[in-house]
């Protein structure tokens, strides 16, 4: 062991000791290589985890989305021969799960059913007294819809006045 004894005892030590930035630097080293081939994967292999859930506490106020898409032929999942929603097709997304309407319907027909949940409710004062009164809006998206149909879904009840917005997916089989 080598120990500075120069200038005396209340002589300020002047060597730095490089040994515990060199460990931070290496751990920095090893996260980087971690993180940087996952941050690169691309969407495109985005697939809708299937996990266990707990039964939905679904409230009649709550809005019910299912978003798809045109498959590459232009049908609609109604349709007969649909062969799945393709990422290069139209957006199609369900009221309620049953009414095909586009953008600016969902945006009209959302805010009228909330209006009219809230001048049900007595105003906007009583759902925020009551939080668990507040409509939500449960959106079920193909897996293989193009996310701008989703995020453009979300965008419009977002903007008709719904402040929260879920997502339902596929339960897990029991025992597999």
């Amino acid at each position: 062991m080598a120990i500075s004894t120069g200038g005396g005892a209340d002589t300020p030590m002047s060597d730095i000791n490089t040994t515990p930035l060199v460990d931070v630097m290496l751990v920095l080293l090893i996260i980087f290589l971690i993180a940087v081939p996952v941050a690169i994967q691309t969407i495109e292999k985005l697939k809708i985890p299937v996990f266990e859930s707990l039964e939905s506490k679904d409230k009649v106020e709550n809005l019910l989305l299912t978003v798809s898409a045109t498959d590459d032929a232009g049908r609609s999942a109604g349709d007969a021969g649909y062969e799945g929603a393709s990422r290069n097709g139209q957006c199609r997304i369900y009221f309620n799960n049953i009414t095909l309407v586009d953008s600016n319907e969902l945006q009209e027909q959302a805010f009228k059913r909330l209006d009219a949940i809230v001048q049900r409710a007595g105003g906007v004062d009583a759902l925020l007294d009551d939080p668990e009164k507040i409509p939500q809006v449960h959106i079920r998206g193909d897996v293989n819809a193009p996310w701008r149909c989703v995020a453009g879904a979300i965008f419009r009840v977002q903007l008709a006045g719904y402040p929260i917005v879920g997502f339902i997916s596929n339960p897990v089989e029991p025992g597999v």
